[in-house]
């Protein structure tokens, strides 16, 4: 929200502005689909869309095309090796796409629109176009990302929708869980069901604190979102996940050693649980990396669902 907190600034203060936008990225391209940046009149920057020098060479040329009377819609190939016509200058392979708006006086209406929405946690669609900049609310696409690249082009984003990230137990890798999971624009969730626990109360980072009943954990959970099972007890995690395994998630995930994992899923599959449904646990929670504190679990559990989150877009 920041970010387009910025962009109204600077229109207010009735500077012109170039919004950079990573429409589309192929292979191990710097910048990802929805990467942003501002540059105004007043040579102020913000964002990134990658970084290296192709954004260097990008913000140079539009500080010089601000100072122009008209400004246009710029598509730009990138194209990050070899020598190519539309070669970024780096190496590091793949190519990006990156589409240059320009905003001023008359775009403050939508950008306030923007603003307006991610303060009360709603969503829309941005949508951006070869006529501009546009913002419809309360809309929801099936993927984050949308882009057509033909004459009528588009490029559309889901605004402010965050996928839940759920921790289910609150003590010390719960709240250092949480504190690197927010870094990675979740919305998080945290339950436990003992009272007065000072991790819980001392945890600023989640969005939601409750107090819960273990047995109906199902019922406070929706569908197609992340879990972390972490409570003190394996009767506790048992309990929870033979709960949630059934249910549509995208990350599943249980901490403990790997003799409480398979101590756990012999029990399960004895009450009925398939063993295709327990692979899709991940458990032991987090990449290995031989963790031991609470601030490196966190470190592994978020570096996993990384690798899940971005294998989804």
């Amino acid at each position: 929200m920041n970010f387009y907190k910025k962009i109204l600034q600077k229109l207010e203060d009735n500077q012109k502005i170039y919004l950079l936008t990573v429409v589309d990225n192929i292979g191990s391209s710097p910048g990802r689909r929805g990467f942003k940046m501002m540059v105004s009149e007043d040579d102020f920057i913000s964002g990134s869309i990658g970084g290296g020098i192709m954004e260097y060479q990008f913000v140079e040329k539009v500080k010089k095309d601000l100072q122009a009377d008209k400004l246009e819609i710029l598509f730009k190939r990138q194209i990050h090796q070899g020598s190519a016509k539309n070669s970024s200058g780096m190496i590091c392979s793949g190519e990006q796409t990156v589409v240059f708006h320009p905003l001023d006086k008359k775009d403050i209406p939508t950008i306030t629109q923007i603003i307006s929405s991610l303060e009360i946690h709603g969503k829309g669609i941005l949508e951006l176009n070869a006529k501009g900049i546009f913002f419809a609310e309360e809309k929801q696409m099936e993927s984050q990302y949308s882009f057509k690249n033909k004459e009528e082009w588009f490029f559309k984003e889901q605004i402010g929708y965050k996928s839940i990230f759920y921790i289910v137990g609150a003590g010390h890798v719960g709240l250092a869980t949480s504190e690197i999971i927010k870094k990675l624009g979740f919305h998080i969730v945290i339950f436990d069901n003992r009272e007065n626990l000072n991790t819980l109360e001392e945890n600023n980072f989640v969005d939601e604190k409750h107090l819960v009943d273990y047995a109906k954990i199902s019922n406070y959970i929706k569908p197609q979102n992340y879990i972390a099972i972490m409570t003190s007890k394996f009767v506790e995690d048992k309990l929870i996940l033979s709960q949630l395994l059934k249910k549509p998630h995208k990350f599943l995930g249980v901490l403990g050693s790997k003799a409480k994992i398979k101590a756990m899923f012999a029990i399960m599959q004895e009450e009925g649980f398939t063993k295709k449904e327990l692979e899709s646990v991940y458990a032991p929670i987090g990449l290995p990396i031989k963790s031991q504190t609470p601030e490196e679990i966190a470190v592994s559990i978020a570096a996993q669902v990384i690798t899940v989150r971005n294998f989804e877009l």
